[in-house]
């Protein structure tokens, strides 16, 4: 079987100037990295402002599974379609970290003939974003131990030091960690600990703000932690804001590329779902809204998760309102959520199709509560037989709207097309009527609750009482009207991952709350959830390396 790589590798990519062209963005705008991928100056994203906005059209999904769903695909392939039915379209995508890269999920630029390019160059190091990101985080961290060493002015309790280190890959062993051991001339020893790039609040500070002046005033607002007095502390009385915007300033120009059909692409930021809040940077989506009819974006993981804080976090902020919402799913992961073992998953089996199909339902429900028409693009296997594929049809028209073959990751746009249509028509028929799923002034308790309540099912949400009075403090200092960003598994409506399917009546245990002042919401840590990642036993970087030509080999 071909892989993406070969099929990357054996696409003519063009030039960076003539997506650029067709996009509409002077060459003057363009800071290029390579033949194939650049920036775009800050100067031209400021003077888009005020122009008309084109459609915004959510790509989201069930909950993954081990047999693929291929959102990312999805996205690339329906951009690409809507470019060749002559609607002026743009992708915005979120940037791959090197933890799934390197672990068990490969890269995350799409796959088949439905593609960002260069390929390689996306899913490692790109233009040095994360990099960037990661430095600003891990120099709040370095100012706030060099403050303390050097006579600790503003009375840090180095107990309550809330903020933690940073970096882009699955590390278990460094979740916890003691720093400032060895002696005098290393500072003063305390517990400290390292979240995934894509998980820290730099990360998602980078994707909310709207341009270089709100990105420097939310990183002044980081709580780092507290005075012994009790008082929260943040990272603008360090003095800390000014130099870490200067790290992050080449970073926020967006990033532009090309899909193997020539569409153009707008990848950047790229905080996960799972633990972050999902949705590429704001700037680069409102740029897109400017200069195309369509953008077409995605939210990662399931619906339940990227789609939600998409929804509640990212338009809420950022004064969006989609157009409409496509929901990816597969017969294979239908099966999947239905009991079927991987190894069986060739097998004809319609009631499990059937069984699996109460996820796809849900997520369909779901997205209907925020107001959105929805339609359904099923991704086909050469296994999947007709009937599987009629059980789903007839699930989709009983809850009232469309699935959808598509065949974008062998045919590219042609095989996006009747799904391409289908969205224009949802566009042209102006059914959507947004809303958040709870409104600014409910308490924060009570935003966990709704989510768990409409969006999980869940019949009760477990809030211990020591996390419920630091919800309240958050509130008294401020933060009613902050949205919530609840972190738990990927895999499951609950927050057990092994509960397949649509499970209801679970109780959503809270483990953590946090604030992210500088983001501007809360983070509600729930089950087993880590905001470390581990490897698996045998991690993607064990089949990853250079062939004989010096080119990356292994990357899928």
């Amino acid at each position: 079987m071909t892989t993406d790589l070969e099929i990357a590798r054996a696409t003519p990519l063009r030039p960076i100037t003539e997506i650029a062209e067709r996009a509409g963005i002077p060459l003057d705008a363009l800071e290029p990295h390579g033949r194939y991928k650049a920036k775009l100056g800050m100067d031209f994203v400021r003077a888009q402002e005020g122009r008309p906005e084109g459609a915004l059209v959510l790509v989201t999904g069930i909950n993954p599974t081990a047999a693929g769903e291929g959102k990312t695909t999805t996205t690339i392939g329906l951009g690409d379609a809507l470019n060749a039915l002559g609607t002026r379209t743009m992708i915005a995508l979120r940037e791959p970290s090197l933890g799934p890269c390197f672990g068990v999920k490969g890269g995350a630029t799409g796959g088949g003939r439905a593609q960002v390019a260069p390929m390689e160059e996306i899913n490692l190091h790109f233009t040095g974003d994360f990099h960037a990101i990661t430095s600003a985080n891990n120099l709040l961290s370095a100012m706030i131990d060099n403050h303390i060493y050097w006579g600790n002015a503003l009375d840090l309790d180095a107990r309550r030091i809330a903020w933690k280190r940073a970096i882009d890959m699955n590390d278990r062993a460094l979740r916890l960690s003691a720093v400032g051991m060895g002696g005098v001339a290393n500072g003063f020893p305390r517990e400290d600990g390292f979240d995934i790039t894509v998980a820290s609040e730099v990360m998602a500070i980078f994707c909310l703000s709207k341009d270089l002046d709100d990105l420097r005033a939310r990183l002044g607002r980081i709580i780092i932690g507290q005075a012994r007095d009790g008082r929260a502390v943040t990272a603008h009385e360090l003095k800390a804001d000014g130099a870490m915007a200067a790290l992050l300033r080449d970073a926020l120009m967006p990033n532009l590329v090309q899909t193997l059909e020539g569409s153009p692409a707008l990848v950047h930021g790229g905080p996960f779902a799972n633990i972050a809040h999902g949705c590429n940077s704001v700037i680069a989506t409102r740029l897109g809204l400017r200069l195309a009819d369509v953008v077409v974006t995605e939210a990662g993981f399931g619906a339940d998760l990227g789609a939600e804080k998409f929804l509640d976090i990212k338009c809420r902020m950022a004064g969006l309102s989609p157009a409409a919402c496509v929901v990816v799913a597969t017969v294979r992961a239908l099966k999947m959520h239905g009991g079927v073992a991987k190894a069986a998953l060739g097998t004809e089996d319609v009631a499990a199709v059937r069984r699996g199909l109460s996820n796809l339902e849900r997520h369909v429900e779901n997205m209907g509560k925020f107001g959105l028409p929805v339609v359904v693009a099923l991704n086909r296997f050469t296994s999947d037989t007709d009937a599987e594929i009629a059980a789903v049809r007839e699930a989709m028209a009983a809850a009232g709207t469309r699935a959808i073959l598509c065949t974008h990751w062998g045919d590219g746009a042609a095989g996006a097309a009747e799904l391409a249509r289908a969205v224009q028509e949802l566009i042209a028929g102006g059914t959507a009527r947004f809303k958040p799923i709870y409104p600014d002034d409910m308490k924060l308790a009570d935003k966990i609750a709704t989510i768990a309540r409409e969006v999980y099912h869940a019949s009760d949400v477990s809030l211990p009482p020591a996390l419920a009075a630091r919800l309240t403090r958050f509130e008294e200092a401020g933060f009613r009207k902050a949205p919530v960003c609840i972190a738990k598994t990927q895999y499951s409506f609950s927050a057990n991952p092994a509960l397949l399917g649509a499970p209801s009546g679970h109780v959503l245990p809270v483990r953590d709350v946090r604030l992210s002042a500088g983001a501007g919401f809360v983070v509600a840590i729930c089950g087993d959830v880590m905001t470390m990642p581990g490897l698996p036993r045998h991690p993607a970087a064990e089949t990853i390396g250079l062939d004989a030509e010096g080119r990356i080999d292994g990357l899928f």
